[in-house]
């Protein structure tokens, strides 16, 4: 661990704690659980998981997709507590699928898919803050989901919150967004004071000054309770620490408690690849984050989380993409992220309320515009349609579903222009001219391609000269093998004459 860059990393851990915050409370009221449970994911996400990763610029904390599985997982089990121990087993089997090298599974995925996901997540952040902008929040923040758990969906609830804008969360926002533009540009950024202190936590500030005039000169635009930052409070350490919760291991036998701690190891192991991977390229130095050291690293995470009363943890993008926005180096930043968050809990409750959403609403338009920038989209069209198809496709299913889901479409849809690429590479033919026909088989010619040789076999006529080269193939499947045997012992009778170079086996 280098201290070389900690005034960027500090910068940066700000950014992603203010960001982090909002994301950890919603995603753990969404999920059944007190918001201290939201918050104690955040910091061992920041602090342990961080420490244990070999990912510079990734950020874990607690992630709205397991939402659903935990929801559902707190409501069938008899208590919370007995939910935290299957939090507790998940990490165990996390961290035994890093021993046993799982995390490979993360090389699969194609870069198309990768960045169609980011660019996914950089429209996602930017349609459902469009409403927290506009002072509706209802709709827990950090939810990702197209169907919502308000009943909405991320374009109704875009119609809704334009009816009925508050004033107080609109002005909030384009100033927060005002500054955090006027800030980004290179005259601004000449000078030092914007390089140690954060955009982002200047459009906060300004959000919370902004909100504290209001009240005083115009209490209608005022913003109150469900539209601030909402940290658990309380007078002394004792009565926070009454707060906890811990696992209940009377409930060891259990079987359901088993059957939940697969599930959520195995999502969140999936969510966490995606995401470094996702961090990775997203990296300016391209360094590569070791994907079973981080499964080990989150395994370590959910056993602690599970002990403290936390909820499961995972990579976030979004935590990570703001990372990496706002000038991150290294893991120090996610290190200092985790003990801000400390820090609010313990010391900075009070003040942490005063911040509106919509500010924060502002800070993750911004992040989610770098995500999604035009010049990406152009880029991957210039690649071809075999590229920019299975990209587009994966943007409008997560848009539409979720994250997993819409990465299973994506991948469906990569998988099979792989497979067309190869069918068509596999096998070439050409007319050379005066009735002679050339047909060679390259790289690894599968059961898929009989279809497409026995047609073209079947059109070459009496007289011709045919020549087969099978030389530079790697593979054969044998029902090939079988038509171009019969092709070659049927050739004399339809007086074909037949040049046949056969496949050499390597």
């Amino acid at each position: 661990m280098t201290f070389k860059f900690l005034k960027e990393d500090l910068s940066a851990s700000l950014v992603v704690f203010l960001v982090a915050v909002p994301l950890c409370l919603g995603i753990a009221v969404a999920s059944g659980a007190s918001p201290l449970s939201g918050l104690i994911a955040g910091l061992v996400g920041g602090i342990v998981v961080g420490s244990l990763s070999g990912s510079q610029l990734s950020v874990s904390g607690p992630a709205a997709g397991l939402t659903a599985i935990v929801l559902d997982a707190i409501t069938s089990l008899p208590t919370f507590n007995a939910f935290l121990l299957a939090v507790v087993f998940a990490g165990i089997i996390q961290f035994l699928l890093g021993s046993f090298k799982a995390g490979v599974i993360g090389y699969y995925f194609p870069t198309a898919v990768i960045k169609g996901m980011l660019s996914a997540i950089g429209l996602i952040l930017i349609l459902k803050q469009i409403p927290h902008a506009l002072g509706d929040d209802k709709d827990y923040e950090g939810d990702t989901s197209f169907i919502q758990f308000d009943d909405q969906n991320t374009f109704t609830e875009i119609v809704m919150a334009i009816q009925n804008p508050a004033m107080g969360a609109v002005i909030i926002t384009l100033v927060a967004l005002a500054l955090l533009i006027l800030f980004d540009t290179q005259f601004f950024k000449r000078f030092s004071i914007f390089k140690i202190i954060p955009p982002a936590l200047i459009a906060v500030i300004s959000g919370v000054g902004l909100n504290a005039l209001f009240g005083l000169y115009k209490p209608e635009w005022a913003l109150q309770d469900l539209h601030l930052v909402s940290i658990p409070t309380s007078e002394d350490l004792g009565g926070l620490w009454e707060q906890f919760s811990f696992p209940d291991w009377s409930h060891f036998s259990n079987p359901d408690i088993y059957i939940i701690a697969i599930t959520i190891a195995l999502v969140a192991s999936i969510e966490t690849l995606l995401s470094i991977e996702a961090a990775d390229k997203l990296d300016p130095k391209k360094r590569i984050s070791p994907a079973n050291r981080e499964l080990q690293a989150q395994g370590v995470g959910n056993m602690l989380s599970g002990l403290l009363g936390g909820l499961p943890v995972t990579a976030v993008i979004v935590r990570s993409s703001a990372n990496i926005s706002s000038g991150a180096q290294t893991k120090l930043s996610a290190i200092f992220h985790g003990i801000w968050i400390v820090l609010s809990i313990i010391f900075l409750a009070d003040i942490m309320n005063l911040i509106p959403l919509s500010a924060l609403a502002a800070v993750l338009l911004v992040v989610g515009y770098k995500l999604v920038k035009p010049s990406l989209i152009k880029s991957m069209y210039k690649k071809g349609l075999n590229q920019f198809i299975p990209f587009v496709v994966t943007i409008v299913a997560i848009l539409l579903t979720d994250l997993l889901i819409g990465i299973g479409i994506g991948l469906v849809v990569m998988v099979f222009y792989i497979l067309k690429s190869n069918f068509i590479s596999a096998v070439h033919f050409e007319n050379l001219g005066e009735d002679k026909i050339l047909i060679r088989l390259n790289k690894d010619v599968s059961f898929l391609n009989k279809a497409l040789i026995l047609d073209h076999l079947e059109k070459v006529h009496s007289g011709a000269e045919v020549t087969i080269d099978a030389r530079r193939a790697e593979f054969i499947d044998m029902d090939i093998q079988e038509v171009i045997d019969d092709f070659v012992q049927s050739a004399p009778e339809r007086d074909i004459k037949i040049d046949y170079k056969p496949f050499i086996q390597h």
